[in-house]
């Protein structure tokens, strides 16, 4: 496909995309709702129109797929078709959008491939709707749980079963926790998406190879103090909870310092109470998101962060307490792929960079099944994301489907027979 009909049918999709899915200035596509599903219904009719085969899995993600000169295991070229609240619209819909594509430009130019070629729109990757990430691919694995399914929407009153069954899932075959996505007939798993981050900008570079996604450990750390009135207690005799907190928050960012190798440490918020001007604080409830794509590493970040709050606690003379809320090993992407997707970015960029993600995407959950996977990632302007700001240079996003189209040809001939 030449340069300007790739950059025709791609400006178009996003563009016909947005259009359903404008919310203000930013971009909303709701998990499992009917913004997602507009978004799902334009992309089928794309491919459709350019002689491709669509349908719906288990989990009504969209798949769009060719004939294929065997029924090899499939190579599956996937990402996400939801957005944040007032997003952008690039996060996720990037890598659909680039998979139709290749498999536009797979029929344009071959009669069929070799083995079946795949692309998944998958539902449901954001936590922002249910407060859980990467529903869909979960609902396909197995790994939704019970507890996931009575999670309820952030604003309407019903839950993930209410929402799934809507959209003609079999909620009691998830609720069983069956696998529905045939793991041994996946040969292998690819997704682009954009960063999210300032690295690849900050090198000059409009594309990246992903080595894995960190490792998260979140918890709840809850200083206790005694509330006092604020004018007559003196600095000396106060209990003050929220001072235990702000140490905390200063001391993991040299947590993380120390640590090195990508470490981020984030205290993403912290409720005190009574909350009143003429009160010393005596509760600080606070939430800490620690990531790392090493496991020891991250260990070490949660050790010393627990520490450090217990010595914050003595020298204020408060208690604390710790509450895990969630967390999730490091996923390390297959080394064969990420050299092949390695050589398919020197081939159309000249220049390729590994990096870690810090979000979590679908591939982990592929990953995670033992699926051979791996990510590219194309630059994200100001490394921006969701947020109405999040942008990517048309150029780059050329590229990016250009390098997704070699990767698929590689990881073909990677898997190929004999």
């Amino acid at each position: 496909m030449d340069r300007a009909t790739l950059r025709s049918l791609a400006a178009k999709l996003f563009a016909d995309v947005a259009a359903c899915s404008r919310d203000g200035e930013g971009i909303t596509r709701e998990s499992y709702g009917p913004t997602e599903s507009s978004a799902l219904a334009l992309l089928e009719g794309f491919a459709q129109r350019e002689g491709l085969r669509t349908g719906r899995d288990a989990a009504q993600n969209l798949v769009v797929s060719l004939p294929a000169e065997a029924s090899d295991a499939a190579i599956y070229v996937g990402s996400h078709l939801d957005s944040v609240p007032q997003g952008g619209n690039f996060d996720g819909l990037a890598g659909v959008v680039a998979g139709v594509l290749c498999l536009v430009d797979f029929r344009r130019k071959r009669a069929q491939p070799p083995r079946p070629i795949k692309v998944l729109g998958l539902r449901g990757e954001e936590s922002a709707w249910f407060g859980k990430a990467y529903l869909g691919s979960s609902a396909l694995l197995g790994t939704l749980t019970g507890d996931d399914l009575e999670l309820r929407h952030r604003s309407d009153p019903f839950t993930l079963a209410d929402a799934l069954a809507r959209t003609g899932v079999d909620v009691a075959r998830v609720r069983r926790g069956e696998r529905l996505f045939d793991v041994a007939g996946a040969a292998a798993y690819l997704e682009l998406h954009i960063e999210q981050g300032p690295v690849l900008e900050s090198l000059g570079l409009p594309l990246g190879v992903v080595l894995g996604t960190f490792g998260v450990e979140r918890h709840q750390v809850t200083f206790r103090g005694q509330a006092a009135h604020a004018g007559s207690t003196p600095m000396d005799k106060r209990r003050d909870a929220l001072a235990g907190a702000a140490k905390l928050e200063l001391e993991i960012r040299e947590i993380a310092s120390r640590v090195g190798e990508g470490a981020v440490c984030t205290m993403g918020g912290v409720i005190t109470r009574p909350g009143i001007v003429t009160s010393v604080v005596e509760t600080a409830e606070c939430l800490l998101d620690q990531r790392h794509l090493d496991a020891a590493k991250l260990a070490e970040m949660l050790s010393n962060a627990e520490a450090a709050s217990r010595r914050f606690a003595q020298e204020e003379d408060v208690d604390v307490e710790w509450e895990r809320i969630w967390n999730i090993e490091p996923i390390l992407f297959d080394e064969e792929l990420i050299s092949l997707a390695d050589e398919a970015i020197r081939e159309v960029a000249g220049e390729s960079h590994r990096l870690p993600s810090g979000p979590l995407h679908d591939a982990a959950e592929v990953a995670r099944a033992g699926v051979p996977t791996v990510m590219l990632f194309v630059q994200s302007l100001r490394g921006l994301s969701h947020t109405k700001l999040e942008d990517t240079k048309e150029e780059h996003l050329e590229l990016s489907v250009q390098a997704l189209d070699r990767l698929a040809d590689k990881t073909i001939a990677r898997v190929a027979p004999g």
